[in-house]
């Protein structure tokens, strides 16, 4: 009896392994289908990338994408590091700043002509921090065009007019000296402000192409950071003028500011973007008969920005915006007043892709004071032509690859197609233009002496 209960006992024991081993078996079989799921979903072929770029493909068939500020190239390649919390106080240092850059234009355009910026743009200077809150910097800036041995003495803005007999030779060479102060919400700098694309105003704004062809930005700025607001107070002055002298004095004023909405730890962050640029020309000791000249641009609009929980997006931008251009006094401008409407947003892929687009609709007329020409109704190639009902969309990509710190690589294309309608005689606009750049930026720091 007690060898039959035993027999039994064994059974059952061999039985209840056997089970185990059949639910072994069948999850080893489960976790290899899983793990050759997940080999296959993480080898690069086309179809997981197609899969997550699908609702991309969705979103710009219904919006369109705007750069800003927030492109990779623009923001790893010509931004610059505004704080100056972690460089060590007392520290003496030999400080390179450098972009090459090739930018070809291929514009066989009514608006503008075509052209190529190849060259160097390269900043020597030393750098000291006597204080935590104070940093000096002293050096001299230039600018290099491929093939080219003298340079006109102008204040440039874009492709610089030649000034007579008064020229450069070997490159545009301009003192570089930057003052910084910083407190714990606002950062005040005098001499050469952080301008240019630092600014981050919105595309049809400011051309980010000035980063390699117009003069650095000198004057005061404020730089304003709380945890529900961000601004830039700006004064660039771009040209001074003595007594008798044969030019207008001018300088730009601008603000750039950015109102958080809710809490701002959040995935997902709404904003109001504001905006403001004014130029003035003239000046109490001019001499020319061009007058008081006075042109601005603003805008605002809705943003939100976040970094969604999906594979391969980093970054996901959009923008609805209203513009307007005013000329209050002067003629420059064919008309006073102009207003557009503009959408966008931008988005980043795989730590070093970005894909963007904005559409701007001018239904009379809009004219940019910073911006890429093909956002303004009137024509820079042909004197008083004028278009309205203007509809322009600009489709961009652009690519990073940083070696380290302050080594960065990166390549831009970009195509502008634009219809509108012509004033008089002229043909109505439907013309597609694109143009494409390789930039390079180096910015070594040397330590001479820690005081």
């Amino acid at each position: 009896m007690q060898r039959n209960i035993k027999l039994k006992k064994v059974g059952q024991e061999l039985l209840e392994k056997q089970k185990t081993r059949r639910k072994m078996r069948k999850l080893n079989r489960q976790l290899k289908k899983a793990r050759g799921q997940a080999a296959w979903y993480q080898r690069p072929s086309l179809l997981p990338m197609l899969r997550h770029l699908l609702p991309v493909t969705i979103l710009l068939s219904f919006c369109s994408f705007n750069i800003e500020s927030s492109a990779q190239v623009t923001e790893h390649v010509f931004n610059e590091e505004r704080t100056i919390d972690s460089i060590p106080v007392g520290s003496l240092r030999a400080e390179v700043d450098a972009i090459a850059f090739f930018h070809d234009n291929e514009y066989s355009s009514n608006i503008q002509k075509g052209y190529s910026l190849p060259g160097l743009r390269l900043t020597p200077h030393l750098a000291y921090k006597p204080h935590q809150q104070v940093n000096i910097e002293v050096g001299a800036t230039m600018l290099f065009y491929n093939g080219a041995n003298k340079y006109p003495c102008y204040a440039y803005h874009d492709i610089s007019t030649w000034k007579g007999n008064q020229y450069q030779p070997g490159c545009h060479t301009l003192p570089w000296v930057r003052l910084q102060g910083s407190f714990k919400h606002l950062d005040v700098v005098l001499g050469n402000i952080y301008g240019a694309s630092n600014h981050h105003l919105s595309a049809p704004l400011f051309n980010a192409e000035q980063n390699l062809s117009a003069d650095p930005e000198m004057g005061v700025q404020i730089l304003t950071h709380h945890k529900h607001l961000q601004s830039d107070t700006w004064l660039n002055w771009q040209s001074y003028i003595f007594e008798e002298d044969s030019h207008q004095e001018a300088f730009t004023v601008g603000e750039s500011m950015r109102i958080l909405w809710g809490k701002t730890d959040k995935s997902w962050q709404w904003y109001t973007p504001l905006q403001i640029t004014i130029q003035h020309r003239g000046g109490e000791q001019d001499t020319t008969a061009l007058g008081v000249q006075t042109l601005s641009n603003a805008l605002i609009g809705i943003g939100v920005e976040g970094r969604p929980k999906l594979h391969n997006i980093n970054h996901i931008d959009a923008q609805v915006n209203a513009l307007v251009s005013y000329q209050q006094a002067g003629h420059l401008w064919p008309f006073d007043t102009g207003f557009a409407m503009h959408a966008g947003a931008g988005i980043s892929l795989f730590d070093h892709l970005h894909f963007s687009a904005d559409y701007l609709f001018a239904p009379k007329q809009f004219i940019s004071l910073f911006g890429n020409p093909f956002f303004s109704t009137i024509s820079m190639k042909e004197p008083g032509v004028t278009y309205h009902g203007s509809h322009v969309l600009r489709i961009g990509a652009d690519y990073h690859y940083t070696f380290a710190r302050n080594y960065t690589l990166g390549a831009q294309v970009e195509l502008f197609t634009e219809h509108a309608k012509a004033k008089g005689k002229q043909p109505c606009l439907n013309e597609t233009n694109f143009s494409f750049g390789v930039y390079f930026r180096v910015s070594p720091s040397f330590l001479i002496k820690q005081f």
